[in-house]
């Protein structure tokens, strides 16, 4: 029996996917998700708006992959502070919170946390995008909880509350500081939830 011939024309090249998710990271963390159009994401990688449709069913699964493909990236950077066992708990998360505040100050206190914009421009309007979001921030809340419970083991922060219950706290408390940044164009909110978080939260 003959086998049936194979499809004709172009094959898809294997990075148009990547390229696509690089662009549309990129656009919809300077000018938010609603703002931006299939066109101005196809047009900045470079290939035709009908192959769009070949790798997302929908502007909300494209923008549900821009989310994990974020938030892949920043757990990399926060494993890279958390889980330096040359220094102790406690000073691995400072760390970690210094250096994204000095980012965002070089950054002229634009655009924030990806994931955070999109909570609230569109977990509202799309159940899909909404439980990446739920996804993705549990993913960051569990490296914090692993630091911090680190961090209880060694007597740096009090068992008082668990370890889970802080790492919710903590996380939430720097989303809503990365907003109130944007709105002021400050570093002002990020500097009063490093004085309370640890100089009163955590102790």
């Amino acid at each position: 029996m003959k086998t049936a011939p194979g499809k004709r024309g172009p094959k898809p090249k294997p990075d148009t996917r990547a390229n696509l998710v690089e662009a549309g990271l990129r656009i919809i963390h300077s000018a938010g998700y609603a703002a931006t159009g299939i066109q101005s994401i196809v047009d900045a990688a470079g290939i035709p708006k009908g192959s769009f449709y070949t790798y997302f069913d929908s502007k909300e699964a494209f923008g549900a992959e821009v989310i994990a493909e974020y938030s892949k990236r920043g757990q990399g950077k926060l494993r890279h502070f958390l889980c330096d066992s040359e220094k102790t708990p406690l000073t691995r998360l400072k760390a970690f919170f210094e250096d994204r505040i000095e980012a965002f100050g070089t950054a002229n206190y634009a655009r924030g946390c990806l994931m955070g914009n999109f909570s609230a421009e569109a977990a509202d309007h799309s159940v899909q995008i909404r439980e990446q979001l739920v996804k993705e921030f549990k993913a960051w809340s569990q490296i914090f909880e692993s630091c911090i419970s680190e961090a209880q083991g060694q007597g740096e922060i009090s068992r008082q509350f668990s370890a889970g219950l802080l790492a919710n706290f903590i996380f939430n408390s720097w989303e809503g500081a990365l907003l109130r940044m944007r709105v002021e164009n400050s570093a002002a909110p990020l500097r009063e939830f490093m004085k309370l978080v640890f100089e009163k939260v955590i102790q």
